[in-house]
């Protein structure tokens, strides 16, 4: 796909104050739904198209477009109070908690771009899509577009996020890590590949993608006892996700219906549940999503640093948290959307906080309570742009559990091979390859 130029596709950002203007009204929106203008103190720019070429000698995990920026300042214990209003309550909790912890600032730049079918796609087909009757089913959105530019309530918001685009697929080498309190850094290496059916613009309904809206298989290359173990994963839209799992040893596929929700996931010592992948994945049938509005706030953003493939595990995986001077932080602005366990439903996590990005739909950030409506985890992922497919991606995610003072690093492909991330637009991700019987095949290889 190619970027967009530079037209003002948007509407005005009336969202929160229940306007039901055009999207094509006022020229004050980026094509998929951003305020297009910075901040009133320039600490935000404006958005003028993103990264859409790569610098002289970049790949993904190889160099840094912005290395060449200074830190303007970090938050610390010594100053945390005086930026508390821009940060989530769990990073602050965070900088308490952990003596060394801080977030070094950085100047913010806009860096997701938009492809020009996605940006043409989304003025389109803008006020199509709604939501069921039940509250959260996704009805009547197309593919390749931003189903609702301009969102009215919390669940939409967690539609575009879920529908964000990443290239229709991906594929990665990547690692599940946890530090032991002993000291020693446990690994799990796995091969994952991911496909969106719902990234192509040839999808008219959800119909055409069978109601899936994203496709996940992981298969497991170390350590040797749990070689050759897979995982498929079918999320939906209209229905909780479908799992299936092979086991070299009984040598058969089974479905796994306990994969989902706060069911902690394998070797994870019961730090990191299924839903919390990817910063969250599956049904959105256990929670009512609130709106919060749209806030300034200091989050992870252009975190190249981070997966440049010159770090290692053992440097990167810190004792309580990961190396600080591998991390970015800037000040943009995001949505914040509150979800609290309906009445009727169970989930470990009483209440989450989720933080997504205005221009790209990303989720940067989750707080996590328990049901006595105190922190227990904290989640924050990583957000870099790449100029071959014209948009913003992630893979590093960490999960910190307060309580247990441990965590979890996940989809770190730092010391795993190159990223593949024009795999679904160039065929070696593709539909076929997400389902049982491919589970079968790839166990008797």
């Amino acid at each position: 796909m190619k970027r967009r130029p530079l037209s003002l596709l948007g509407g005005a950002l009336l969202a929160l104050l229940g306007t039901t203007t055009s999207f094509t009204a006022v020229a004050a929106l980026t094509p998929t739904g951003a305020e297009k203008a910075g901040n009133a103190d320039g600490s935000i720019p404006a958005w003028t198209g993103g990264l859409t070429q790569a610098p002289a000698g970049w790949s993904p995990g190889h160099g840094d477009p912005y290395a060449g920026d200074k830190r303007l300042y970090s938050i610390d214990a010594s100053n945390v109070t005086q930026y508390q209003a821009q940060l989530p309550e769990g990073q602050v909790a965070l900088i308490k908690a952990y003596p060394g912890y801080r977030l070094d600032v950085y100047p913010s730049h806009r860096s997701c771009a938009i492809p020009d079918e996605v940006a043409q796609r989304t003025q389109a087909f803008a006020g199509q899509a709604s939501i069921g009757a039940d509250g959260w089913r996704l009805e009547r959105a197309a593919g390749a577009a931003v189903p609702f530019p301009q969102p009215k309530s919390g669940i939409e918001v967690l539609w575009n996020y879920k529908l964000r685009y990443m290239a229709k697929g991906r594929k990665a080498q990547i690692s599940f890590l946890r530090r032991e309190p002993a000291g020693g850094l446990t690994e799990v290496r796995q091969w994952a590949s991911e496909y969106y059916p719902y990234n192509d613009p040839a999808v008219k309904a959800p119909a055409d993608t069978d109601d899936v809206e994203a496709k996940l298989l992981y298969d497991i290359q170390s350590p040797s006892s749990r070689a050759g173990e897979m995982y498929l994963v079918h999320a939906r839209l209209d229905q909780p996700q479908n799992a299936w799992i092979y086991f070299p040893g009984q040598r058969r596929v089974r479905q796994a219906p306990t994969f989902a929700y706060d069911n902690p996931i394998a070797g994870s010592d019961n730090l990191y549940f299924v839903d919390q992948i990817n910063m969250f994945t599956g049904a959105l049938d256990r929670y009512d999503f609130k709106l919060l509005g749209k806030r300034e706030m200091v989050v992870p953003y252009n975190s190249y640093r981070l997966v440049d493939k010159t770090n290692t595990y053992d440097k990167l995986i810190g004792e309580h948290y990961l190396d600080r001077d591998a991390q970015r932080y800037e000040k943009h602005r995001v949505w914040v959307v509150e979800a609290t366990v309906k009445a009727d439903k169970r989930h470990s996590f009483a209440k989450r906080v989720f933080y997504f990005d205005e221009d790209s739909w990303s989720l940067l950030h989750v707080d996590m309570y328990d049901a006595k409506g105190n922190l227990w985890r904290v989640q924050e992922g990583s957000l870099w742009a790449d100029p071959e497919i014209q948009a913003c991606t992630s893979f590093e995610y960490v999960s910190y559990d307060l309580i247990a003072r441990r965590y979890i690093a996940d989809g770190f492909t730092q010391q795993g091979a190159a990223l593949d991330l024009t795999a679904g637009l160039q065929g070696r991700v593709s539909d076929k390859q997400f389902n049982a019987g491919e589970l079968r095949r790839r166990g008797e290889r």
